[in-house]
């Protein structure tokens, strides 16, 4: 029976590689389509030059006054304004917001019933005040702007590879007693998954409420429709974000890239790693695979469940109610065994503020002696650059480790790309000889650090739904930095080599990928 299901599995793998082809061809058809239609048109109609001249016009002037980084809007503005029958279908394809005025009323609506369920315990934050005021305020920020509680009565422990988180989160899952929630952007159905499915059915049919949910471009590789009927079938209630459809699609460039479990609301995890093969080195598609993750327990927890209840009811029926979020949401009783601060928080692309890219700034900014970061991709703007650059000018240490191995060449260049600035004021850069570093995480001066799902490129700053863990004073921190000490042994400092060392070539193809990376 056993192998029957794999043999079927890999039919039904099969099955979502060539979804994910026929998606992708599609989209490319309909661009080409709609170029060839207007090319055509402008034969017969003369006027049509002038009509996708006007739009064009009209699409860089939104773009240029857009409340955004400049750096995400050269690229459109360029290719709109120098190849307008292309830019103009692409822009309202992938670039064009329209469509989230729709999704963003969605999340007003959930968050109104969301954040009044998590209010702020009094007293934390002038406690923290007290500690230090600097760090406080990096706090506040999440707590006032985004309405992100920050917490006392949490545990934090940190593993410094995926394969031990995972085997941690399934001996946690298999204790749930009420709810399970899971969140990811990409679901692989092969061994790893095997193993989970096989708890998540068990809590299931002991009447656990238990809930998936995944990304559907994240995952389009590796499974098929046929997913969500398996897992329905198995009592899990499961979901997909954005489903991708070979139409025009405005809201295509923003995926659910967070990676959440929650138990019963008092055990959370959290970090770099999906639930696919490669991410606890089953397979080594690029060598060996380098991940992080948390796990939090206590009052905490209580935003993870939020997020995640977020990003669900977000993907209701257009005519379903947002449930009864309350009842999900009480602090559980619990008593920390350390005296840290801790605040879990998200990152969305509809609420106009760069969350995930202004907790970084931050983090840098206030740094007194280090900064370390992990990163599977480095395509930053100039803000983050120059906070990057400045602190290594006043005499922080900064490192930052990226891949050695890529799993995509050009963002690989790109990331590259960036590395003469840096390395010119002061930034040490390792790369990662065994593998893919895939970690996203921060630590700095001994006592704050952050992990999560966030890298330090503009899909994850700008684009998608993320999350991450803000913390301090916990002893998880002194071994992250020890995570930190034992990989750079393992990797080649490149600071050297990018300092001067560019070829005029290298310089031209930098500038180039410079350029066009908000788009990568």
């Amino acid at each position: 029976m056993r192998r029957a299901m794999r043999v079927e599995r890999k039919t039904e793998v099969r099955n979502g590689i060539k979804r994910g082809f026929f998606a992708l061809f599609a989209i490319i058809v309909e661009l080409v389509w709609v170029y060839i239609v207007l090319r055509n048109l402008t034969g017969d109609y003369p006027w049509i030059p002038l009509l996708i001249h006007g739009i064009a016009l009209i699409l860089v002037l939104g773009i240029y006054g857009r409340h955004i980084n400049s750096a995400m809007k050269m690229p459109w503005i360029l290719l709109i304004a120098g190849a307008p029958f292309l830019g103009v279908p692409l822009y309202l394809l992938i670039g064009f917001n329209g469509a989230t005025r729709r999704m963003r009323r969605r999340y007003e609506i959930i968050d109104e019933h969301l954040f009044p369920a998590m209010p702020q315990q009094g007293g934390i934050l002038e406690e923290l005040e007290s500690v230090d005021y600097g760090v406080a305020n990096q706090f506040r920020y999440l707590s006032d702007r985004l309405g992100y509680p920050v917490y006392r009565d949490t545990d934090i422990c940190f593993y410094s590879t995926a394969e031990e988180a995972f085997e941690a989160q399934l001996e946690a899952l298999k204790k749930a007693e009420r709810f399970i929630f899971m969140e990811y952007h990409a679901i692989e159905e092969k061994t790893a998954f095997e193993r989970l499915f096989e708890v998540l059915s068990e809590r299931a049919a002991a009447g656990v409420e238990v809930r998936l949910f995944y990304d559907d471009i994240g995952s389009i590789w590796f499974i098929d429709h046929d997913f969500i009927r398996r897992m329905e079938a198995a009592g899990i209630q499961t979901r997909v974000f954005n489903p991708m459809t070979p139409l025009f699609n405005a809201f295509l460039d923003h995926r659910d890239h967070r990676k959440i479990t929650v138990i019963d609301g008092k055990v959370g995890f959290t970090g770099g790693y999906n639930l696919a093969e490669e991410y606890f080195n089953i397979t080594h598609p690029y060598g060996h695979w380098f991940d992080t993750g948390i796990r939090l327990t206590g009052e905490a927890v209580r935003s993870l469940t939020g997020i995640f209840l977020e990003n669900w009811n977000a993907i209701r029926g257009e005519r379903q109610d947002v449930e009864n979020l309350e009842r999900y949401l009480s602090l559980p009783s619990y008593c920390a065994a350390e005296p840290g601060f801790c605040q879990p928080y998200a990152d969305s692309p509809l609420d106009g503020e760069q969350v995930g890219e202004n907790v970084y700034m931050n983090l840098v900014n206030h740094a007194k002696r280090y900064v370390y970061f992990m990163t599977p991709y480095l395509i930053i703007t100039d803000e983050m650059s120059q906070a990057f650059c400045l602190a290594a000018k006043r005499g922080v240490d900064v490192r930052i480790i990226t891949p050695g191995i890529p799993d995509k060449k050009m963002v690989y260049q790109a990331t590259r790309s960036y590395y003469n600035v840096l390395t010119r004021a002061g930034v040490r850069i390792y790369e990662y000889t065994p593998g893919f570093m895939h970690a996203k995480q921060c630590v700095a001066d001994d006592e704050l650090a952050a992990c999560g799902t966030i890298n330090l490129d503009f899909r994850s700053l700008y684009h998608h739904f993320e999350n991450g863990v803000l913390f301090y004073r916990y002893r998880a921190i002194a071994k992250m930095k020890e995570c930190f000490l034992d990989t750079f042994p393992q990797c080649r400092e490149v600071t050297e080599q990018y300092l001067y060392g560019r070829t005029l070539f290298q310089r031209a193809e930098h500038c180039l990928l410079r350029l066009i990376s908000p788009m990568l």
